[in-house]
């Protein structure tokens, strides 16, 4: 059982930064893709980023795409969000994810965080 927190996430006016991060608890974190996903009021949960076990291999939604990235430090168990040029339709619950296989698709992953607020004022 893999337990994941997130952390980072707050109030930002638009244009700003936020990094979020989310630690995994498991010492196997390194076989395990990563994804990132959001949720705003009255939505369907989205995809956002997602990174391979390595790190070597991303993506991301278009509607993040040259603002958003993904990484991971595999030695501390840790998958970052950085997030840039915050627009206020960003603003969402975001949710880490852990899958055997990367992917877009939120059913791809076995494990979620409970999620942290972002909201991006305008």
């Amino acid at each position: 059982q893999v337990q994941l927190v997130e952390s980072g996430g707050g109030l930002v006016q638009a244009g700003g930064s936020l990094r979020l991060s989310c630690v995994a608890s498991e010492g196997t974190f390194s076989t395990y893709a990563m994804g990132w996903f959001r949720q705003a009021p009255g939505k369907e949960r989205e995809f956002v980023a997602a990174i391979s076990k390595t790190g070597r291999s991303t993506n991301y939604a278009d509607s993040v795409k040259g603002r958003f990235t993904i990484s991971r430090d595999n030695a501390k168990n840790t998958v970052y969000l950085q997030m840039s040029s915050l627009k206020s339709e960003d603003t969402a619950v975001y949710y880490c994810a852990a899958g055997r296989n990367t992917g877009a698709v939120a059913t791809r992953y076995e494990y979620w965080g409970q999620g942290t607020q972002v909201t991006v004022s305008s």
